[in-house]
């Protein structure tokens, strides 16, 4: 028998519309320990379904299964099962890529877990007490569903402690090389899967990558570039690619990734603010611009900070953009809503006197899924635009 959480009636509610968590302050009564999964009842004794608890984040209980029946379902067996369908469904899309997110989350009815697939190696995360718990699990059903050469586990995101957990690194099951290679969109890269930044690579990007190279051409400028996703597959349709980045190791994987893709690229470590004012005062210009920031709004506090940053780098690069030209801008802060970033963006174009029509509107790749009910699997919109001549 499992233990059980009891909630009250606006978290029976809560569940009722659809969100598949419930927070600490409609949690009736416990009996049950950090990071077991459990059985949810309601103020009546009814069954609700199994959730993995937690005792230390605001999110107490992730549901994983619905109704009276799945009260009586083993969690891992119920975990293996997820993976299978979730795996089901990423062969389905016919992914263009040797790298792409297998396992997504509360979309995938696995709260609190990542798995992304970069060749013959697994990378996991688990982001709460009970999907850590259930680590050996998730790397069984791993193992004998892909038999990949390795499992690391990248459990350093800041979130896990809020869950009272270790920010660690480590290898899970068979071996991680220093470096694995994938293609994606007919790009080879170079992965460090242990110091990357997400789990390597920023796979959610990948669908807007090929979207927005069909409009690419003349002298094309990618800011905040990473490992150059954005420079090296608009690239192949461009004379000319700059790529700037804050990070030294970052530009020169831009270099590396370039090298191997028989691409040149500019490849600049820099501050974009500070380098979108210098080129417009150079009086720089250019046909294609692509805008992919980190989050710069990761809590509700910084969201008027977050929204005066990208109106400062929309308008700058909308002031370097040629007539005609197309700007790809995105934000993957989920506080900045679409609406919002529509927004701001309209409010930059304003400003730099630009009249701007929308070509494309987008958000992250399918394997990524958003999951209705649940806004906060809806974080990374993707404006593709044009500047009118």
């Amino acid at each position: 028998m499992l233990p059980t959480v009891i909630i009250n009636a606006r978290g029976e509610d809560r569940l009722h519309s659809g969100h598949p968590w419930i927070y600490r302050a409609d949690v009736a009564d416990v009996c049950a320990q950090a990071g077991d999964v459990v059985l949810v009842r309601s103020p009546r004794g009814r069954d609700l379904g199994q959730a993995l608890y937690s005792d230390r984040s605001q999110i107490a209980l992730r549901m994983i299964a619905y109704g009276a029946a799945a009260g009586a379902a083993d969690p891992d067996a119920l975990i293996r099962r997820r993976i299978e369908s979730a795996a089901a469904f990423r062969q389905s899309l016919a992914i263009d890529a040797t790298a792409y997110r297998l396992v997504h989350g509360e979309a995938d009815l696995l709260p609190s877990l990542i798995v992304d697939r970069y060749g013959e190696y697994l990378v996991v995360q688990a982001l709460s007490q009970a999907m850590d718990r259930r680590l050996p699990a998730v790397v069984s059903a791993l193992s004998d569903l892909f038999r990949p050469r390795g499992i690391l586990a990248r459990n350093d995101p800041r979130v896990r402690t809020l869950e009272g957990l270790e920010q660690r690194v480590e290898v899970l099951a068979g071996e991680i090389p220093e470096s694995v290679t994938v293609k994606e969109t007919g790009i080879e890269y170079d992965v460090d899967l242990r110091r990357g930044q997400k789990t390597g690579l920023f796979l959610d990007q990948r669908e807007n990558r090929a979207a927005a190279a069909l409009y690419a051409r003349g002298r094309l400028l990618d800011c905040f570039s990473y490992n150059g996703g954005f420079a090296l597959v608009l690239g192949r349709r461009c004379q000319e690619i700059i790529a700037i980045d804050v990070s030294a190791d970052a530009v020169a994987r831009v270099t590396q990734n370039a090298a191997r893709n028989g691409l040149s690229v500019d490849a600049r470590v820099g501050n974009v603010f500070d380098e979108l004012r210098g080129m417009e005062r150079l009086g720089e210009r250019f046909d294609t611009i692509v805008l992919d920031p980190p989050a710069f709004a990761k809590n509700k506090a910084a969201i008027a900070a977050a929204r005066g940053g990208y109106k400062e780098i929309n308008l700058r690069a909308l002031k370097l953009l040629n007539p005609g030209g197309t700007l790809v801008t995105c934000s993957c802060s989920y506080h900045i809503t679409e609406a919002d970033f529509a927004e701001i963006v309209y409010d930059a174009a304003v400003d730099a006197q630009a009249h701007v029509t929308v070509v494309e509107k987008r958000m992250q790749g399918r394997d990524h899924p958003v999951m209705l009910g649940l806004p906060e699997t809806y974080y990374l919109k993707c404006f593709i635009l044009r500047t009118l001549i």
